[in-house]
C-alpha cells in the first residue's frame, strides 16, 4: 500500500510519476540512456539482468519484477534470473559476466567495501572500463529507483507475473520513454 493517502490502492509506478512529475521526464530519459542505448559494451539484456539482480538483492519487487520480466523479453530463463540473487557462481550465465553481477551485487550490498581488485576482475575477465562503468550506472539507477518504489509503498503490477510471448516482443522493442509517453506520464 502506498504511503501517500492521496494514491489509489494498489499504487503503481505511473500513479507516482503522476503524482509527483518533478524529475519524472529527465528520469524516464535517463532509463533509455543506460538501458537501451545501442553504443554499450553490454548488451540490452546484459543490463536488464543488472537492473533485475541489483531489485532482486534489494527486495524491491516492482523493480526485480518488471527487469527480470525484460530480461525474459531478450531471452534470458526467468529460473537464471531469480537464481542470479542466490547465487552468481552457480547460475547459468555467461562465465564472462559473471565478474560484472559480482560487482553489482558488492556494491549494491556493501558499497564501502568495493576496492580495485573488484575492478580488475572485471577487466581480467575481457570487459572494458566503458563496460563497467555502464553497469555501474545501471546500478546506481535500481538502487535508487528500489529506495524511490519501496519508500513510497508502490506495488508490481500483475502483468510481471507470467507474460505471454506478445509481452515479451513489445517489451523487446520498446523504450522507457515510449512507455511513459503512452502513459500520460511525459509528453
Amino acid at each position: 500500500m502506498s504511503v501517500y493517502p492521496s494514491l489509489n490502492d494498489p499504487a503503481y509506478l505511473e500513479d507516482l510519476f503522476l503524482k509527483f512529475p518533478r524529475g519524472t521526464g529527465p528520469l524516464i530519459a535517463f532509463h533509455d540512456a543506460v538501458l537501451r542505448n545501442q553504443d554499450s559494451a553490454l548488451s540490452i539484456a546484459e543490463r536488464e539482468v543488472i537492473a533485475a539482480l541489483v531489485s532482486g538483492l534489494n527486495a524491491c519487487d516492482f523493480c526485480f519484477g518488471a527487469h527480470k520480466t525484460m530480461a525474459m523479453a531478450f531471452g534470458l530463463p526467468e529460473a537464471t534470473i531469480t537464481a542470479l540473487v542466490d547465487d552468481i557462481d552457480s547460475a547459468d550465465v555467461d562465465e564472462k559476466l559473471k565478474p560484472i553481477l559480482h560487482y553489482v551485487r558488492k556494491l549494491t550490498l556493501t558499497p564501502s567495501k568495493m576496492v580495485q581488485a573488484d575492478a580488475d576482475a572485471v577487466f581480467a575477465a575481457g570487459w572494458s572500463e566503458d563496460a563497467l562503468h555502464d553497469a555501474v550506472l545501471v546500478c546506481a539507477l535500481f538502487n535508487f529507483m528500489n529506495r524511490l518504489l519501496d519508500g513510497s509503498g508502490i506495488v508490481p503490477k500483475p502483468v510481471f507475473e507470467a507474460p505471454d510471448e506478445d509481452a515479451l516482443k513489445a517489451r523487446r522493442t520498446g523504450t522507457y520513454s515510449a512507455w511513459a509517453r503512452g502513459a500520460g506520464i511525459i509528453s
